[in-house]
């Protein structure tokens, strides 16, 4: 899935036309509010990204995309009508993949979101992670309690996967709310208490390997 954040309808309407066309799924996004909204349920392959937006400007999201911990490495190439090389340079060293100015031609833009998607493909990570009765899979993204598959959302993977990254070890709430959620994250923490009692539940038995640590935050241990 590529998104693409661009508030002039033409353009947008344009460039997914043609991605679509060339058998790239495609979701185009007009506002910034729009497209979180979106990266929250699903994080694209690569994000075509407009510099001026509506709500905030394109560097600023870029900013954010690389704080949070599931965006981190998530390929961006720039769509500006910013053509000058300090604005290029901006992008670039802000954390952009590529830079295209506008006007471009639809087969260069094309041809630079599939050398992007070639270089940037994920390793198959292979390695699962065992924690008591717990079986967590990157590569599959699944999870197993004693052998039987269970099912969580986004946030819950995210979660069990920091913890079970290393046994024993205390977390934070603030450092977990950024790790998970990202560091400009502002909501409740209460958030993170209903996300640890969902996916607690979702465990069964195995759930009480999340342990409180009282005034602190949270950690994981191989025993119940």
């Amino acid at each position: 899935m590529i998104y693409l954040l661009e508030d002039d309808g033409s353009i947008r309407n344009f460039v997914e036309y043609a991605l679509v066309s060339a058998g790239l799924e495609t979701r185009g996004f007009e506002r910034p509010s729009d497209f979180w909204r979106a990266l929250d349920r699903c994080v694209p392959s690569l994000l075509l990204l407009d510099i001026m937006l509506p709500e905030e400007d394109g560097l600023e999201i870029l900013r954010k995309l690389r704080e949070r911990r599931d965006t981190r490495k998530l390929p961006v190439i720039m769509l500006s009508a910013r053509d000058t090389e300090y604005d290029k340079v901006l992008g670039l060293d802000r954390g952009a993949d590529d830079y295209i100015a506008k006007p471009f031609g639809i087969m260069e833009l094309l041809s630079r979101v599939r050398a992007l998607l070639r270089r940037t493909e994920p390793e198959v990570e292979t390695r699962d992670l065992t924690l008591g009765g717990i079986t967590l899979s990157p590569a599959t993204r699944t999870v197993r309690v004693n052998g039987e598959v269970v099912f969580l959302t986004h946030k819950e993977f995210e979660l069990l996967e920091l913890f079970m990254s290393k046994p024993g070890a205390v977390f934070p709430r603030e450092k977990i709310l950024a790790a998970v959620w990202g560091a400009d994250f502002d909501g409740e923490s209460r958030t993170l208490d209903v996300h640890i009692r969902t996916l607690r539940g979702k465990l069964g038995v195995c759930g009480g390997q999340i342990k409180t640590v009282r005034g602190t935050g949270y950690k994981m241990e191989d025993e119940l």
